[in-house]
C-alpha cells in the first residue's frame, strides 16, 4: 500500500499530474513555498514541521502516509529549486486571488510559530507575496492577524 501510494506521488506529484508533463503538483507547490518559508533563517524548528503537517493535511485532506510523502518531497523540492517560477507559476494559476492571500496568511503562521520573527523569513515571504501578486496591504494584513492570533 504504502509502496502504491508514494508511486502515486513520485509519477503523478512530482510529474505534474500527466504522464509526459514536466512539472510540479498544485500540492507540492503549495507544501514547496511552505517549506521554503519555514527553513528561510536556516533552522527547521520541530514546531513549523508540526504546523507545517497540520496546514497541508487541512488544505489538501490526505491520508497520513500521502501527508508523510509530500513533505518528503517538498523538503526536497524546496532544497533542489533555482528559483520559485514554478511553483507560483502554478498557484497563480490554480488559486484566486483569496486563496493566494489565504497562502501569505499560512506562511506567516508557520514563521512566527516558533516564537521568533526572523528577518529572512520575513523577506522571504515578502517576495513570494509579490511574485504571487498579493499586494502589500494583505501582506501587512496578513502578518498583523496571525500576529494577533498569537497573541491570544
Amino acid at each position: 500500500m504504502i509502496d502504491s501510494i508514494q508511486r502515486f506521488f513520485s509519477d503523478f506529484i512530482a510529474g505534474g499530474g500527466e504522464a509526459g508533463e514536466a512539472g510540479p503538483s498544485l500540492e507540492l507547490s503549495v507544501a514547496a513555498l511552505l517549506f521554503e518559508v519555514a527553513r528561510a533563517d536556516y533552522h527547521l524548528d520541530d514546531s513549523e514541521v508540526g504546523l507545517l503537517r497540520d496546514l497541508l493535511q487541512r488544505r489538501f485532506d490526505l491520508a497520513e502516509a500521502e501527508l508523510d510523502e509530500l513533505m518528503r518531497l517538498a523538503r526536497q523540492e524546496a532544497e533542489s529549486a533555482v528559483d520559485h517560477y514554478r511553483f507560483v507559476s502554478l498557484i497563480k494559476e490554480h488559486f484566486d486571488y483569496v486563496q493566494r492571500c489565504e497562502l501569505v496568511r499560512m506562511m506567516w503562521s508557520l514563521s512566527l510559530v516558533d516564537g521568533e520573527q526572523h528577518h529572512l523569513e520575513e523577506h522571504r515571504i515578502r517576495r513570494l507575496a509579490e511574485l504571487l501578486h498579493v499586494s502589500h496591504s494583505d501582506f501587512i494584513r496578513a502578518k498583523l492577524g496571525v500576529q494577533e492570533d498569537a497573541s491570544r
